[in-house]
C-alpha cells in the first residue's frame, strides 16, 4: 500500500517538474507556462497553439496549472469588482446569482 502511494507521489513531483529531453523546443516549460498558454490559446480559439501547449506537461500537471489560474483569476476580478469570488465566478459562467 505504501508503494502504491509513494509511487503516486512521484508520479505528481514528476509532473510538476519542467519536462526535459523532448526535443520539441530548447527550453522546458513549467505547468504555469502551459496552463497560461493553454488557455490564452483556448480563448483565442488557436488549435494548433492548444495541442502545442498541451504536450508541453502531463495531462494531470495541465489539468492542476488551469485550476490554479482560473482560481487566481477569479480572485483578481473579485478584488477588482469589490465582490465575493463565487458572484464573479457564477458571473463568468452566465449563471443567475446565488
Amino acid at each position: 500500500m505504501f508503494g502504491r502511494v509513494r509511487k503516486s507521489c512521484a508520479g505528481f513531483v514528476k509532473a510538476l517538474r519542467p519536462e526535459t529531453g523532448t526535443g520539441r523546443d530548447a527550453r522546458s516549460h513549467n505547468l504555469f507556462e502551459a496552463a497560461a498558454a493553454y488557455v490564452s490559446a483556448c480563448a483565442e480559439d488557436d488549435q494548433e497553439r492548444i495541442d502545442e501547449a498541451a504536450g508541453w506537461v502531463s495531462p494531470e500537471a495541465l489539468s492542476f496549472g488551469v485550476n490554479e489560474l482560473a482560481c487566481r483569476a477569479v480572485i483578481a476580478l473579485a478584488r477588482e469588482r469589490d465582490e465575493s469570488p463565487r458572484t464573479v465566478a457564477r458571473a463568468l459562467l452566465g449563471l443567475p446569482a446565488a
